[in-house]
């Protein structure tokens, strides 16, 4: 089994990535968490991974950190989740928001990834509770107070995913009102 890539970005087409590991090109699938944080074409990266054998493909994802791994591999024992949902779930939800998802048992956070319906994501709740082990049930970071909690609701109503309400709250002055919060969380969002 390959456990490790350690070598340079040849090239980058979402969601697949080629490293070149002493002249030799793996082509390595990334949920679009990694993607966004590997270096630059040419330079060094090292990819944790994991390898799938199938009847009619060999298949190799890639991640950046041990947590993302070890949240795939939870992921994929799940029955009717395979390596490509699995991806999807890191794609769309860090592997805290998963976390968090499943500790405080929000259905509705799993069910905005693509292809997670209302069933797969009641059953990703059930099988993965108490499986991400304390280590990965950090909460994200959660609004101070409760004009926060509104704003960052305001932004999700409106479409924005979990990850950026709450960069678009990191950027809010501490005590700022509901209706004025959501206007410069909107202006920076945009």
């Amino acid at each position: 089994m390959i456990g490790r890539l350690t070598g340079v970005i040849a090239e980058k087409t979402p969601p697949q990535v080629l490293v070149d590991v002493h002249g030799v090109g793996y082509e390595v699938d990334v949920p679009m968490s990694t993607f966004f944080n590997l270096p630059g074409l040419g330079e060094k990266v090292s990819l944790l991974t994991h390898f799938v054998v199938r009847e009619d493909a060999q298949i190799l994802f890639g991640f950046l950190t041990a947590e993302e791994r070890t949240s795939f591999r939870q992921l994929v024992k799940i029955t009717g989740v395979g390596p490509r949902m699995a991806l999807s779930v890191l794609s769309g939800l860090s592997v805290n928001e998963l976390a968090q998802a499943v500790s405080q048992q929000q259905a509705g956070r799993l069910v905005k990834v693509p292809g997670i319906g209302k069933k797969t994501a009641e059953r990703l709740l059930l099988e993965l509770k108490g499986k991400l082990g304390p280590d990965l049930s950090l909460p994200a970071a959660a609004p101070q107070n409760d004009a926060q909690v509104d704003i960052q609701q305001a932004l999700v109503a409106l479409g924005y995913n979990e990850r950026e309400a709450a960069a678009a709250l990191k950027k809010l002055p501490a005590e700022v009102g509901v209706s004025e919060g959501i206007k410069l969380a909107l202006k920076s969002l945009s």
